[in-house]
């Protein structure tokens, strides 16, 4: 088994943490530390890190003046309460980047949306409309 933890820099971990935490309909808790905090799933799988821009000297998360936040990457999560995670997004932010409709290339539903720090985040349903 392999698990990539994606970890993006933030400019406060704690209120990313509970946007994040709002995005994936998840309780609300507080992150483990005040320059790095893991959202994870219900059984325990690291779905993102977010760390505090600037804090350990980190080449890649020195600062956000240094580089456009999320440049080059996009946030892809598949979801399996994509009707329920809409509703949610639709409440964090005032517009979404891409209203819902049908990714031609994978059969699902999906949407796309900013989060705080300017990042790409897109969520596709898990199964495709033909399923």
């Amino acid at each position: 088994m392999k698990r990539t933890w994606t970890i993006i820099g933030v400019s406060d971990v704690a209120s990313s943490f509970k946007w994040y935490q709002s995005l994936f309909g998840q309780p609300e808790t507080q992150p483990g530390h005040s320059y790095f905090a893991q959202l994870l799933d219900s059984d325990g799988t690291v779905l993102l890190c977010l760390h505090q821009w600037g804090d350990h000297q980190h080449p890649s998360l020195s600062s956000p003046d240094l580089a456009m936040p999320g440049n080059g990457l996009l946030l892809f999560f598949r979801v399996d309460d994509y009707e329920a995670s809409l509703t949610r997004a639709r409440r964090l932010v005032a517009r979404l980047e891409e209203g819902p409709h049908e990714n031609p290339n994978t059969g699902t539903r999906e949407f796309s949306l900013r989060d705080l720090d300017g990042y790409y985040v897109t969520i596709s349903a898990l199964s495709s409309l033909c399923e």
